[in-house]
């Protein structure tokens, strides 16, 4: 792992989305969710997936039983996360820069996640992650998620920190515009999906172009 030279003193706290923004889910979650569909007989369009991408779980059930609404979604789900789970059994990988970023970083560090809570520790531990965040802000810890900005300013309470001295990594839109209306300066990284940037402040190729853009990192 690189060692990153640091120089963090624009902000006070470093915010980072879970799924395809830290770990590469994002491509598992969908080759298991395609087949999980198939395997109930509803095959569906990968564009069709792609639209549940960065949303909590009671929304994508909204969504998928809208466009489905004869489908079993207690057996979906059951199929979906089984296949998600043998795709990961060896283990889940960092997105490319991840690692090296979160140790060089000596600023207080939390995720915000659509996830539930078990989902992210297991994630966060998977890919060795688990003791690098001082808060874990999930899905059972407020009433509205993403694109809401109610995850990432009980971020920032927790933190003791102003959310416009915080600085958040996203992948989705959704997760941009929940960083952004929080107000908070938004780096926006494309994992599946490209994006327009409308909600970012910055879109970038990768976590640490990002991280040295906004003067993280050297």
């Amino acid at each position: 792992m690189p060692v990153l030279a640091r120089h963090d003193a624009a902000f006070d706290a470093v915010i980072f989305d879970l799924d395809g923004t830290l770990i590469d889910t994002e491509s598992l979650s969908l080759a298991a969710g395609l087949d999980a569909f198939a395997s109930l007989g509803a095959a569906v369009e990968v564009e069709f997936l792609h639209c549940l991408i960065g949303k909590d779980r009671p929304a994508c059930a909204r969504l998928i039983g809208a466009h489905r609404p004869d489908l079993d979604l207690v057996a979906l789900n059951t199929h979906w996360r089984a296949g998600f789970d043998q795709r990961i059994a060896s283990g889940l990988a960092a997105k490319p820069g991840a690692l090296a970023l979160v140790a060089a970083l000596r600023l207080p560090l939390a995720v915000v996640t659509s996830s539930d809570r078990d989902g992210a520790i297991w994630k966060l531990e998977r890919a060795g992650l688990a003791t690098a965040f001082g808060h874990v802000i999930t899905l059972d810890d407020v009433t509205c998620a993403k694109p809401a900005p109610e995850p990432y300013l009980l971020a920032a309470t927790r933190m003791a920190v102003t959310p416009a001295r915080c600085v958040a990594f996203e992948d989705s839109e959704a997760g941009a515009e929940a960083a952004q209306a929080a107000g908070m300066v938004v780096v926006q990284v494309p994992d599946l999906l490209p994006t327009t940037g409308r909600f970012a402040h910055h879109v970038v190729p990768d976590l640490l172009s990002g991280a040295r853009l906004v003067g993280l990192i050297d």
